[in-house]
């Protein structure tokens, strides 16, 4: 189970290394997932067209696929991308945004599961469990489902897929299949704001590129999520100001944040 030096570990590689991560992304969050990758240490790179798929993940650390606003270019982009990046055996993050609140969706991230087998999958917990085949009801692009619901869904995705599983809530939960380690942080604010998931993936996918291991990387990735999530919630007055202090947050957490606000333990 990854531990605090660990994590400040891999926070520091990101900051030093400064990994490319290709994100196939929805319009909503573009902005704010740049942002946050660039306050994290890290360089993001947002791009759709089929014609430049593999040059671009031919130079990448780590890619991103989030299906929060599909059309079927960017659907065959993903795939594309996906194959590329399994064949250079970097990092693929799935976020399947809304999976199980249509066909579509949930079609979408099926398929990508089966064909382009990501590393890891996050999404929250009805995300999951729909990606899983259980019954999680999913509100829009919104959760219906904790992490502890989902819990027994995450474990059996990653154990049919050979992969990790992150489930966001109020305590993250990630897992391979076999370990299970939960990430207790954050704000209650976090929710208000849009992109907070989606940032999530693509700090997960930062993480992933510079960590040990997938598992270390998904964790140390909602860990540092988390702590600048709690430091932003002290100088915000509400969810328009929490957005603008999250990013000076990623850019300033330190090890003693994360020590102090964050924690990392199994269930």
């Amino acid at each position: 189970m990854p531990h605090t030096e660990q994590i400040w570990r891999n926070v520091s590689a990101v900051r030093r290394e400064a990994p490319l991560v290709h994100s196939i992304t929805n319009f909503v969050v573009m902005n704010v997932t740049a942002n946050a990758l660039l306050a994290a240490g890290a360089s993001p790179i947002m791009a759709h067209a089929r014609e430049e798929m593999a040059e671009l993940v031919n130079i990448v650390s780590a890619l991103v696929l989030n299906i929060g606003t599909l059309s079927a270019p960017w659907i065959d982009s993903m795939f594309l991308a996906g194959a590329a990046a399994r064949d250079r055996g970097i990092p693929v993050v799935l976020d399947p945004v809304g999976a199980g609140a249509s066909a579509l969706r949930t079609t979408t991230a099926a398929q990508l599961m089966e064909r382009v087998r990501p590393s890891i999958v996050r999404g929250n917990g009805s995300e999951i469990m729909a990606l899983a085949g259980a019954a999680g009801a999913t509100r829009g692009v919104d959760s219906t489902r904790d992490a502890h619901a989902a819990a027994d869904s995450a474990r059996a995705l990653s154990r049919r897929h050979h992969c990790v599983t992150v489930v966001s809530g109020p305590v993250d939960l990630v897992t391979d299949g076999d370990e299970v380690v939960l990430v207790t942080g954050g704000h209650e604010l976090m929710p208000r704001v849009t992109g907070m998931g989606c940032t999530a993936t693509v700090l997960v996918a930062a993480h992933a590129a510079v960590a040990a291991s997938l598992l270390e990387g998904a964790v140390s990735g909602m860990a540092a999520m988390s702590a600048a999530g709690s430091m932003a919630a002290e100088r915000a007055a509400g969810p328009g100001s929490f957005a603008m202090h999250f990013i000076d947050a990623l850019y300033s957490v330190t090890e003693a944040d994360i020590r102090s606000r964050v924690r990392v333990a199994r269930p």
